[in-house]
């Protein structure tokens, strides 16, 4: 094997003769001319965001996004897994985990809150991405908030910034993150919500800049967890929202970062995506004037972004009442980048090894809706995912991949069931309901939010009491005291 030339001093001795490298050509690192690279740019137009203020239209979705948060924290509350990290935690602190009594230091605090809204997958996404923000930012952003006494105003801030910025990132590379085996929301998660919590404090240039090099290097969160339903996605999100807390801190105190932080030779993307070349265009364009945020996807169902259009189509052709049984194949046209995630191993999507790996197969959500009509918190049981009658349906449920599919920009449904008469039955779903396209109304965001409390335990009154002051939330001093039991 050839010995590169950056290793050539390390090499034995090859008796004078020279040594070929035939391998790839090193990259030059070109470092941008001060005031260029990504990270500044991004951070002169997240303080050109705060001199400006947050526009209506935005604040009103991140108060949507603080509806569908909370009620999540809140389904989430009592679950083995939130309980589970809880307890790997030392309580004590001046943060709010929602739905609980004890306090956090803000860090962990970030990481419960993050970590229980993701956690069933009901939590907010992106068609282009695809990216779940609000569980990421909106986390970060109220722990520092809390832990620093900054003012509702300085939240919506960060949190409008950092949603926005996790939402354009998803832009620069589509696709490639998930292909290299890790998780966007995870990796990128982190480097926005570092920002978002950077503009809460009011930090300096500067300081938000190193933040942002010091989040590259806290960043991760593979995808291995779709072997067998294994619970690490779900810390994700609230891992993301940690670092945030902790990147921006070290930024504060001088500790400095690589300001090529995205785009370096050795950057996030080199790192996550194995390529570093990318449209950062998409991701700086128009940045604070042009918010792509008010695109984001409230998803009806408690499951994987992409099942979410299947789950429609199941859902309608199971009106036409016919009988499970009398179901012989369901044919489903795919996109190419769902197949690793929701169809391969087919035997495995097949019968998900546990509930959770059942949110990430397309087989098991079109069965679980076709039969039972539902895909809710409840439809995701352990006592659904050994129904023999649901598994019997998932077990006819194959795929083909269509080469025109448009995903990432859009993502479409297709089910198409021959029955044992010889007849088809057939739906087609162009794209994912409650986004740009068929959104949610904030009464539906209201109603899953009391769904969702409901579903966690919490009483009635409070639930509508937070509701009643959602539209003040980020009005002076901000006030989690009727989210905290």
């Amino acid at each position: 094997m050839k010995t590169p030339p950056e290793l050539a001093s390390l090499a034995p001795p090859t008796g004078g003769q020279s040594v070929a490298w035939d391998g790839p050509a090193p990259r030059t690192n070109q470092l941008p001319a001060p005031g260029h690279a990504v990270a500044e740019r991004l951070v002169a137009a997240a303080q050109s965001i705060a001199a400006r203020g947050v526009p209506r239209e935005v604040r009103t979705r991140v108060e949507e996004l603080v509806i569908d948060i909370a009620g999540l924290c809140l389904a989430a509350r009592e679950t083995d897994y939130v309980r589970a990290t809880i307890a790997s935690i030392d309580a004590g602190g001046p943060c709010t985990a929602i739905g609980h009594a004890q306090t956090f230091r803000a860090e962990d605090a970030a990481m419960i809150n993050g970590t229980a809204a993701h956690g069933e997958d009901f939590d907010d996404t992106f068609e282009g991405g695809p990216v779940h923000s609000g569980a990421v930012i909106l986390p970060a952003v109220l722990a520092a908030a809390q832990r620093f006494e900054r003012s509702g105003a300085d939240a919506l801030l960060g949190m409008a910034v950092g949603v926005e910025m996790l939402c354009r990132l998803s832009f620069v590379r589509p696709k490639a993150i998930h292909k290299a085996g890790f998780h966007p929301t995870a990796v990128l998660g982190a480097m926005a919500s570092t920002l978002a919590v950077s503009t809460t404090f009011g930090a300096r240039e500067r300081q938000a800049i190193d933040a942002l090099g010091i989040a590259g290097s806290m960043a991760g969160g593979i995808i291995e967890y779709l072997a067998e339903g294994a619970w690490t996605k779900r810390l994700h999100a609230g891992w993301a929202a940690r670092v945030g807390l902790h990147a921006s801190r070290l930024g504060q105190h001088a500790f400095l970062g690589p300001r090529t932080v995205f785009e370096g030779t050795h950057g996030l993307f080199f790192g996550f995506a194995h390529d570093a070349a990318g449209d950062y265009e998409a991701l700086l364009r128009d940045f604070g004037a042009e918010w792509v945020m008010l695109g984001l996807t409230f998803k009806p169902y408690a499951t994987g972004t992409m099942n979410q259009p299947y789950v429609d189509c199941a859902l309608r052709l199971a009106r036409q009442r016919v009988p499970s049984e009398e179901i012989v194949d369901v044919l489903c046209e795919t996109a190419e980048g769902y197949v690793h995630r929701l169809w391969e191993p087919l035997a495995a999507k097949q019968r998900p090894a546990n509930d959770y790996a059942a949110k990430f197969s397309t087989p098991f959500n079109i069965a679980v809706a076709y039969v039972t009509g539902d895909a809710g918190l409840s439809a995701f049981s352990e006592k659904n995912v050994r129904d023999p009658r649901i598994l019997a349906l998932a077990q006819k449920v194959r795929y083909v991949i269509d080469p025109n599919n448009p995903y990432p920009r859009q993502y479409t449904g297709h089910v198409r069931m021959t029955l044992r008469d010889g007849r088809v039955i057939e739906e087609r779903q162009p794209h994912i309901r409650g986004g740009v396209h068929d959104p949610l109304t904030r009464d539906d965001i209201e109603r899953k939010f009391l769904g969702n409390a409901r579903y966690g335990g919490w009483p009635e009154a409070r639930a509508h009491g937070f509701l009643h002051r959602v539209p003040t939330f980020f009005d002076g001093k901000l006030d989690l005291a009727d989210l905290a039991r």
